[in-house]
């Protein structure tokens, strides 16, 4: 694994990487396809030893017990063998470890890359803040790598190993540029841990972004109301929105909820839940152009958080 100049670490062919199930239980015919797809990506894959484990009755959502869970999770960010840590799937359940971890132990482990989506949210949170560690939004090994799509394999492969990639959104609910540092997730996830001891830092500054799946117009408001009113997208920079499936038509609540913040926004990049997942980098420094359509790597050049503000556009 390198580091770049100081910025999140990137993989290399020979890399021994883990497969934990931090939510839901892993299916083991699509985890076996999913882990042969990082296999062909050169990495060699080791997987946790609760992947497939199940909670009592009841509780069978979840891969064994939070204890077991946490287990395999610390057991791999810290084993200096390991280049990353792949989530074999989202669901739910992510949030339960989180008071399972010594993160004081975590914190003396070498950094490495976290991957994972959806549910994994609650990770990527708490990773970023109490780790202070850049980590990966995509595709996870059994929800849609065991898909074996090429573009969404081509598009990790240049985000794990290299210095990230660009993507690009389908339309701008608002025009303009800005730079930042992103930040965001799932936005039922980012809504569930305001209050909490786990809560996200707020946007301030930075590029916000949200997906989500399978939830109705006005639980999307209610959900961006709250973390209107808990402040946390107070002076953020620019806001990437990815898909939003089984969601309805968001255009409306987008335009009532978030273009009166006054900043740029590049909706419908592929980020989030269907096919066709790219990937990102939360807490690396990028540049969203809405104008251009696209959010990438930032150059470095300017001030962080710098945004030029333009009109809707179509």
């Amino acid at each position: 694994m390198g580091d770049l100049g100081g910025g999140p670490p990137s993989l290399r062919a020979g890399d021994r990487v883990a497969v934990v199930a931090p939510s839901y239980p892993a299916e083991p015919e699509r985890l076996e396809r999913g882990c042969a797809v990082l296999r062909s990506l050169g990495l060699e894959v080791i997987v946790g030893k609760h992947a497939f484990d199940r909670a009592p009755s009841g509780l069978t959502y979840l891969a064994g017990s939070d204890d077991d869970r946490a287990a395999d999770l610390q057991e791999a960010w810290c084993d200096p063998a390991i280049s990353a840590v792949f989530c074999a799937r989202g669901g739910y359940g992510a949030a339960r470890v989180l008071d399972h971890l010594d993160w004081d132990t975590m914190a003396r482990a070498t950094p490495k890359i976290l991957h994972g989506s959806s549910d994994i949210t609650a990770l990527h949170v708490a990773f970023g803040r109490r780790l202070g560690v850049p980590t990966s939004f995509g595709p996870m090994v059994v929800s849609t790598l065991a898909d074996e799509e090429p573009d969404t394999i081509a598009h990790l492969r240049e985000a794990l190993f290299g210095a990230g990639v660009t993507v690009r959104g389908s339309h701008a609910p608002r025009g303009g540029r800005a730079r930042g540092t992103l930040t965001g997730g799932n936005l039922a996830l980012l809504t569930s841990l305001l209050g909490t001891p786990h809560a996200p830092e707020p946007a301030t500054g930075r590029i916000a972004f949200l997906e989500d799946v399978n939830e109705a117009p006005y639980r999307v408001d209610r959900m961006l109301t709250q973390l209107l009113q808990a402040g946390w997208l107070e002076g953020v920079a620019g806001i990437a929105l990815g898909t939003w499936i089984g969601c309805g038509d968001l255009d409306a609540v987008f335009a009532d909820r978030l273009v009166p913040l006054g900043v740029p926004i590049l909706a419908g990049i592929p980020v989030g839940h269907g096919p066709g997942q790219h990937t990102i980098r939360l807490g690396a420094e990028v540049e969203l152009d809405a104008d251009a359509r696209v959010l990438g790597p930032g150059t470095g050049g300017g001030a962080a958080g710098l945004s030029h503000s333009g009109e809707e556009t179509p």
